[in-house]
């Protein structure tokens, strides 16, 4: 190109949220990305000639949207357990305590061996990238080498990701899969260090204790110091579900609340993101919207172990950061797709108990799985839309993809076809992923170092 700046220059439909708007329909635009993945402008279609002259490219080599295809942002899984795919769409019959006795902790307990790893976490970077996953926040195990191995996969195929490795220093049953809260310190440590060493631009350590019952409030308070000291992000669970909340009152009888027992260990912040919220009480949504913590919203989860269902609504009037998780395994699905489903489905379900009930729109869930999960894992300033400046994260749709899942019947209008794309759309129609301007599916293999 004339300018080496710009790198790519698309013609077409763009779809996307802001602060102020669920949905933004921009038809007929020209959005062109930099040579360091970053959109450098957007303008009108018919200003072709002009903007070509200011940024330096040939109209020549526009890329030109279909009539059934859109550009919309990545989508942002802000819960998902890289280690448990390998028994996602199994194992649902138990309530969650249980289930992690019984299932999760023993395959957890697996990653010890690299090669296992490998495979597993080479599978689910693959597959989430492929549902239009730009962005993961990943739960590994409490395995340093095979959570530093699940950074390089997610950088080797190009995934946003931040990655967590697990700390758990009591109430596990399985004997290979414990540590001691020294253990848990020293290599959270390492871990970070290692992982922060290799310099990857994407990917993020995020400071992982597993859940209040899993942890002592001496390793809880080292790992709020750890986050503190690095200025890093931290995951872990919270309310799931009503024995989970009873366990941890009986472990923390000197809390007030479970949201209390996070609080009182300095791992409610700005950069904090807490999975599930089920049943948390207004008094606890006011302490997160007052720390700055974001709820992941995990549906497919929550109904799939019989946890309890969300009120988002409820959540959002509280005004706390909200994004969609899949929270694989619990969840058996890897998409997002499926996560904006059952986010609907759930809200539909609230009213249907209680008709005063104010459903989410689709239009709302859209923004939910897109800029309110990058602001729920604090990513918005670089991602989550479509602003000049931000990375240019972002899935190539086509409606009408041959063999699809989708059958057009006539010409519809863009919201409709992102409303189809929405409930009925699936990876066959996710023509093409970018992340940070890099096209990333359709995958070329990461060469071996």
């Amino acid at each position: 190109m004339a300018n080496s700046r710009i790198a790519h220059v698309y013609r077409g439909t763009f779809i996307h949220s802001t602060q102020q708007t669920a949905l933004q329909i921009l038809e007929d635009k020209l959005l062109g990305v930099d040579t360091d993945g970053k959109i450098a402008f957007i303008g009108e279609g018919t200003e072709l000639y002009r903007l070509s002259q200011t940024f330096g490219f040939s109209p020549s080599e526009v890329t030109q949207l279909a009539q059934h295809e859109f550009f919309m942002p990545g989508l942002v899984d802000t819960h998902i357990h890289a280690a448990q795919y390998s028994y996602a769409g199994t194992a649902l019959d138990m309530p969650l305590l249980q289930w992690l006795h019984t299932y999760t902790f023993p395959v957890e307990s697996r990653f010890k061996d690299l090669q296992f790893a490998h495979r597993v976490y080479s599978q689910v970077v693959k597959r989430t990238l492929r549902n239009g996953t730009t962005t993961a926040c990943y739960f590994a195990t409490i395995h340093t080498d095979s959570s530093l191995l699940l950074g390089q996969i997610a950088n080797d195929f190009g995934q946003r990701a931040l990655v967590g490795k697990v700390c758990m220093d009591r109430n596990n049953s399985v004997k290979h899969y414990k540590e001691t809260s020294q253990e848990c310190q020293e290599e959270t440590c390492r871990f970070i260090a290692e992982l922060l060493n290799k310099k990857y631009p994407l990917v993020r350590p995020v400071v992982t204790p597993r859940f209040a019952p899993s942890c002592s409030g001496a390793l809880l308070g080292q790992l709020g110091a750890i986050a503190k000291n690095n200025n890093l992000h931290i995951q872990s669970h919270i309310s799931e579900n009503v024995e989970e909340i009873q366990l941890v009152k009986e472990l923390f009888p000197e809390s007030e609340s479970y949201t209390d027992v996070y609080h009182k260990y300095n791992l409610l912040t700005d950069k904090t993101v807490m999975a599930h919220g089920c049943h948390l009480s207004d008094e606890e949504l006011a302490l997160f919207r007052e720390t700055g913590t974001s709820l992941s919203h995990c549906p497919n989860s929550n109904i799939s172990l019989c946890s309890g269902m969300l009120n988002v609504r409820n959540v959002l009037k509280h005004k706390v950061k909200l994004g969609l998780g899949t929270d694989v395994a619990g969840g058996y699905s890897a998409s997002m797709l499926d996560a904006v489903r059952r986010t609907l489905d759930t809200s539909k379900a609230l009213t249907i108990q209680d008709p005063e009930h104010d459903t989410l729109t689709f239009e709302e869930v859209f923004r939910l799985a897109t800029l309110g999960g990058s602001q729920a894992l604090s990513l918005d300033d670089r991602t989550g839309n479509f602003e000049v400046g931000k990375d240019f994260d972002a899935l190539r749709v086509n409606v009408a993809a041959p063999d699809g899942p989708i059958d057009l019947i006539q010409c519809e209008e863009p919201k409709i076809i992102l409303e189809k794309f929405l409930n009925l759309g699936d990876d066959r129609n996710i023509a093409e992923v970018f992340v940070a301007g890099r096209k990333v599916v359709p995958f070329t293999e990461p060469t071996a170092e």
